[in-house]
């Protein structure tokens, strides 16, 4: 099936130039990852809404970005973004302990990780309620 959206690197390292570093080949990569958890096909419940899939796919795009690509910071040093929840700080010396524990298969927990995901996460909450549509009540006739 053809997709709906189709990945534009300029313009989501535009909209998120902390990954403009990271190139054109694996932001690709990281999207066509994000159209497995959201789906990108005209069966989608968002086929009518581009826009709003465009979005949530290059939230989801950043979400694994953040998780898999080194960032370069001002300066031009490596940086990793720590992944999970903070659970522990401490100032002198500095250290920080984060944690990330989650059953298998919670998509929410591995949403958290990261900004994007959690506001991916918040953003899909319409669509992730589940509508009852009665069947048609069968007629009986009496002869």
């Amino acid at each position: 099936m053809n997709p709906i959206v189709t990945f534009v690197w300029a313009n989501w390292a535009a909209i998120y130039p902390q990954f403009a570093g990271i190139g054109q080949a694996a932001g690709q990569n990281y999207f066509n990852q994000a159209c497995l958890y959201c789906d990108n096909t005209p069966t989608s419940p968002l086929a009518g809404d581009p826009t709003t899939l465009t979005t949530l796919l290059y939230l989801l795009t950043a979400h694994i970005a953040t998780l898999y690509a080194q960032l370069v910071d001002a300066n031009g040093n490596a940086q990793n973004a720590p992944v999970g929840r903070i659970s522990s700080a401490s100032q002198g010396s500095v250290s920080v302990t984060t944690a990330y524990v989650a059953p298998q298969g919670d998509m929410a927990a591995w949403l958290q990780q990261t900004q994007y995901g959690a506001a991916y996460w918040a953003a899909t909450l319409q669509y992730r309620t589940a509508r009852y549509i009665p069947s048609p009540r069968a007629v009986r006739r009496w002869r």
